[in-house]
């Protein structure tokens, strides 16, 4: 128990605390010793002050008797030390200063432990010129030192203070850090609960502790991304079997088929079919890899690239089936890998190519702090409500299925994950007519050079294919 947090915890503010403590009791025990050293010298020199008071009044009478306020320890020496008065406390005791007054001081202000007192005494004196007991005469005041024994009771009660004060603070630190840590074994517990229960369980959020709040949140939110990620996967599964088990149904028929003809049957047509399927095959095999790597987020080298430069040559590779118009901003420089932001490109091109009528246009513009490249067709244009569907992998409109049959329908999502691999976005945005599709690529900062970046290695050159 004790090895846990909690119990470490408790262990370290409770350590501290008595060495704070014990530093506090330390120094009230030396201010308590010197605020009752400076009432025992108060005490002797006022006793002293007022016999000298009441001798210069010539009161001369019981002067030696103590007051209610003063101490019963007095002593007059002659000028040789020897005893001349003295009060009761002191009858018969031999002096106290004798050496003192032999050395002609003036004045005594210093502790002492004479043999026939059970104590040390503080002294106070002053000699006198006149006096009833002669010329040059010593007047003595000793009060009694404090003690352990004497004021026994303040350190005692100190001590105890500080012990229930510790003990508060144990107790109030494991109570506190157990209540804290109520929140966390409640997501501990239900976090254990996943294999039963699924990824669509959530754990607790709790209103007290802006920490573990943000904790509980923080876990629900990966909870959520992993179940969409899971999801995500089992559709890409899903749709990828069915993608692939067409042209692999074909090929196996065509091929069964071959094999059924005479020996004189003229194959090219049955193996230029097949050759067909293959493609297609190779062509989403490619496709899904792409989109391994990107998912994967591995470094790829990047550098800055002239994005009116790019759309220019990408545009004048295209075959002219489709006239396309531009219109390049010059000087918009992105960083990006050129082989996967041209890949991008040649898929909005190729998507555009599909749909449009008569004319596509593409636009490089510098907007802020973003770069923005746009391909707008003249073709009927994406519904508005399924603007997002066609981002997703292996969805394909009924219009893009009857234009591109062996279309892979994993073109525009490839492009989408490149945009964002370089914290950009690919949207389709309003426009009069046909499909506007629109990349917003960040400038780099000032001196900001090419380099690793997250996304993934370069995939074959030569084996690229554009289009959704």
């Amino acid at each position: 128990m004790f090895f846990s947090v909690r119990g470490r915890a408790t262990v370290t503010t409770v350590a501290v605390s008595a060495l704070i403590l014990v530093l506090v009791f330390v120094l009230l025990m030396l201010l308590v010793r010197d605020w009752a050293e400076n009432e025992v010298w108060r005490k002797s020199e006022r006793t002293v002050e007022r016999v000298v008071t009441d001798i210069v009044r010539g009161r001369y009478e019981d002067v030696l008797d103590p007051e209610p306020d003063e101490t019963p320890l007095m002593q007059v020496l002659g000028p040789e030390g020897e005893v001349v008065a003295e009060s009761v406390g002191l009858s018969g005791a031999p002096s106290l200063a004798a050496e003192d007054v032999r050395k002609d001081k003036m004045l005594i202000d210093r502790t002492t432990c004479p043999g026939h007192l059970d104590e040390c005494v503080w002294m106070f004196g002053t000699r006198l010129r006149t006096s009833p007991w002669g010329p040059g005469v010593m007047v003595i005041a000793a009060t009694p030192m404090p003690t352990l024994l004497n004021v026994w009771l303040l350190p005692l009660g100190l001590a105890l203070i500080m012990a229930a004060l510790l003990a508060l603070i144990a107790w109030w630190t494991w109570h506190t850090i157990g209540r804290a840590f109520v929140p966390v074994d409640e997501i501990r517990s239900e976090m254990a609960e996943f294999s039963a229960r699924g990824l669509g369980h959530r754990v607790p959020v709790p209103q007290a502790g802006v920490r573990l709040q943000a904790l509980a949140e923080t876990v629900n939110a990966t909870l959520e991304r992993l179940e969409e990620a899971t999801d995500r996967e089992r559709r890409f599964i899903s749709d990828a079997s069915h993608d692939l088990r067409n042209p692999l149904a074909a090929l196996q028929m065509q091929l069964e088929s071959a094999l059924d003809e005479p020996d004189g049957y003229d194959w090219r047509m049955m193996v230029q079919s097949a050759l067909g399927n293959t493609r297609r095959l190779n062509d989403i095999v490619i496709d899904l890899l792409e989109l391994s790597r990107l998912d994967a987020r591995a470094p790829v080298p990047v550098e800055r690239i002239d994005l009116a430069g790019l759309a220019r040559r990408e545009v004048e590779r295209r075959p002219p089936r489709i006239p396309i118009t531009t219109a390049l901003e010059p000087g918009v420089i992105v960083r990006a890998n050129p082989v996967r932001l041209a890949r991008v490109l040649g898929n909005l091109l190729s998507n555009a190519e599909r749909h449009a009528t008569d004319a596509i246009q593409v636009t490089v513009a510098r907007d802020g702090d973003e770069a923005v490249l746009e391909v707008l067709d003249d073709g009927s244009g994406v519904p508005e409500e399924a603007r997002e569907r066609v981002f997703e992998r292996f969805a394909r409109l009924r219009e893009s299925r009857t234009r591109d049959p062996q279309g892979t329908g994993l073109g525009l999502p490839i492009a989408r994950e490149i945009a964002e691999v370089y914290g950009g976005t690919l949207r389709i945005a309003d426009s009069p007519s046909g499909a506007r599709f629109v990349l917003r690529l960040p400038l780099p900062k000032n001196g900001q050079k090419g380099g690793p970046m997250g996304g993934p290695n370069d995939g074959p050159k030569g084996g690229l294919k554009g289009g959704g």
